[in-house]
């Protein structure tokens, strides 16, 4: 398979791996968690198909994409360490519908789970780059996010990777399946900020009517 018969995000993504070899898949994917809407459920499947045909082994395709999955979670934890929890609470408070109680809230919950939500959203589509924001906001101990990042990594890389060696030529399938969670995923996120709209519209009004009396 060749870039020049592939179109979109799967032939940019080729083209990187027959131009650089197997880092090319560890730039990739470090891109794509730096701008989650780059799909690493179409980059990881790529790479094993590429191993299969023998452009690059198995162990390197994991080993890079796996690295570059670090990398592009270190930039982001550094981009949250630098923003600090003054700058974003600054920045909350000049939103719609966002508090400072809810950046409370939330750093409660974060404080609590944050370690097994940094190793599980390593896993999940679309949150697995915006789980490494707060996690630098916080300043989770950097070797402590980096391990549970790189095991996390590690299980999600190797898995897709797998497939699309095994698969081979039908390597789209993974894709295809792929796509159902991530869009179940979509749903459920927008779902969530939908009934946090509706509460805090709910809330406000309620402030309004008590204040009126």
């Amino acid at each position: 398979m060749s870039a020049t018969n592939v179109d979109g995000i799967a032939g940019w993504a080729i083209n990187l791996m027959e131009t650089l070899g197997a880092p090319g898949a560890g730039v990739a994917i470090a891109l794509e968690n730096l701008f989650p809407p780059l799909p690493s459920e179409v980059i990881l499947p790529l790479a094993g198909f590429t191993a299969s045909k023998g452009n690059m082994t198995l162990f390197d395709a994991v080993l890079w994409t796996t690295l570059g999955s670090v990398i592009g979670a270190l930039a982001l934890y550094g981009i949250g360490a630098m923003l600090g929890r003054d700058r974003v609470v600054a920045i909350a408070a000049k939103l719609p519908l966002i508090s400072v109680s809810d950046i409370e809230k939330t750093e409660a919950w974060f404080a609590r789970h944050g370690r097994k939500t940094v190793f599980f959203g390593r896993m999940i589509p679309i949150f697995r780059s915006l789980i490494s924001i707060p996690a630098g906001v916080e300043r989770m101990p950097i070797t402590v996010f980096t391990l549970l990042t790189t095991l996390g990594s590690l299980i999600w890389n190797t898995a897709f990777v797998m497939a699309g060696y095994l698969l081979g030529e039908n390597w789209s399938l993974v894709e295809d399946y792929a796509g159902v969670l991530s869009k179940a995923v979509l749903g459920v996120v927008v779902l969530a900020v939908v009934v946090f709209v509706v509460i805090r519209l709910r809330d406000r009004r309620t402030g309004r009517h008590h204040a009126g009396r």
